[in-house]
């Protein structure tokens, strides 16, 4: 097993480097492939593979005999076999009765890892990745269940992270339909973001030191060129919707002036030009290089909306953010939107507007407002600035339509 101390080897790696490679060579001619599919999947760093393991995965309804079928592909796929199936190619009742929809079987072994990346945390992503590029919720995830064998080892310390159950004494089963192991895959997800974005030092862990993330820039090139992108997208957004609404009420929408807190959906032309204008103001703070801060409420939701939609780009448009950043360096914290959303705002009190069970908190006079000591939350009040000394040049103008 791996010492997992505070000088364990995965403290020294970088988890943003890592890359998966599925490979798997199907004949079309060949009917036995159409039951079970054998993929290698490579792990690698920086273009050098440091990982390897085989998933077999079992159709149960195109498989003539998944029985003989998972037996002949030896190793764990052919242990599971005789625990899960007859030799008709059936499932056996202790087998039906320990997981929700039994059906397809997804079969995780034979791994080989290097180290500093023979961590389980490492494996645990591997196999979260592997389980959502080629099973659903029907299927249920085979790993192996021992302490000896170490590459063994750490595919059932794997398993124990995404909430597989013990079947045996050979065999731990991930059963896709449940809840637990969907929540324990982001559990995952979030903790090697974390190794990537500290390097290493997860404030998950006691002997997580604050310092480590003091001086870290959370605007760097590559975050303040998508955050750019995703206000500018919103600008010219905001820019025809001022145009095509004119003074008629907003309703709730995915569009930009629908996408607002209720109490908003009543301004005129005037106030969405002055919201529109907002989008634009940061997106040349990104430009300029200058300090990302908003400086009115206004500004602090055209934020809260770049940030939003910078993060859908980077899940759902890679290719665009892709180009977005090209020749830009690459650092660790590169497109860290939680970490945007926690440092580039002195409070998040405009979020609470979006709550509808807290109609009339935006009121001054109110006691809720006075006691929680926010200011200019009322929408007449949003492009007021919160410093006078910070305030835009009221003659800056705006975009000609």
């Amino acid at each position: 097993m791996t010492d997992q101390t505070t000088d364990s080897p995965v403290r020294a790696a970088d988890p943003s480097t890592l890359s998966l490679e599925f490979g798997h060579v199907h004949r079309l001619a060949d009917r036995a492939a159409e039951g079970v599919q054998a993929w290698q999947i490579s792990l690698t760093s920086g273009g050098e593979k440091v990982a390897r393991v085989r998933a077999v995965r079992g159709q149960y309804w195109k498989a003539n005999n998944l029985h003989a079928r998972l037996a002949d592909e030896q190793g764990l796929a052919a242990v599971a076999a005789e625990q899960l199936l007859d030799a008709e190619g059936q499932f056996l009742p202790a087998y039906e009765e320990f997981v929700d929809l039994p059906g397809s079987l997804l079969v995780v072994d034979d791994l080989h890892i290097e180290a500093p990346w023979d961590d389980p945390w490492i494996v645990a992503a591997v196999v979260s990745s592997i389980i959502d590029r080629l099973s659903d919720n029907q299927y249920a995830v085979i790993l192996p269940r021992t302490s000896e064998e170490e590459a063994g080892a750490l595919l059932t310390e794997a398993g124990v992270l995404l909430a597989a159950e013990p079947f045996s004494d050979e065999l731990l089963i991930i059963d896709t339909s449940l809840a637990a192991p969907e929540e324990a895959a982001q559990r995952v997800s979030a903790r090697l973001r974390s190794h990537a974005r500290y390097g290493g030092s997860d404030p998950w862990t006691e002997d997580w030191d604050e310092d480590d993330e003091e001086g870290e820039e959370v605007l760097t090139a590559r975050t303040r060129a998508v955050l750019h992108l995703a206000l500018k997208e919103l600008a010219d957004e905001a820019w025809r919707e001022v145009s095509t609404l004119g003074d008629q009420p907003a309703q709730r929408s995915r569009s930009v002036f629908g996408s607002m807190p209720r109490v908003t959906w009543r301004q005129d032309t005037s106030w969405r030009r002055q919201m529109a204008r907002a989008f634009e103001d940061l997106a040349a703070d990104c430009t300029a290089g200058a300090a990302v801060e908003p400086r009115s409420t206004g500004e602090e939701m055209a934020l809260h909306l770049g940030i939003a939609r910078a993060h859908d780009l980077t899940l759902n448009r890679p290719r665009l953010v892709a180009e977005t950043v090209v020749g830009l360096p690459e650092e660790r914290g590169d497109l860290d939107w939680d970490a945007c959303s926690s440092d580039l705002f002195e409070d998040h009190d405009v979020l609470m507007l979006f709550d509808d069970s807290l109609d009339g908190i935006e009121d001054a006079e109110g006691e809720v407002h006075q006691a929680l000591g926010m200011v200019n939350l009322a929408p007449l009040d949003w492009f007021t600035a919160f410093y006078a000394d910070r305030a835009r040049d009221p003659d800056r103008g705006f975009r000609q339509q």
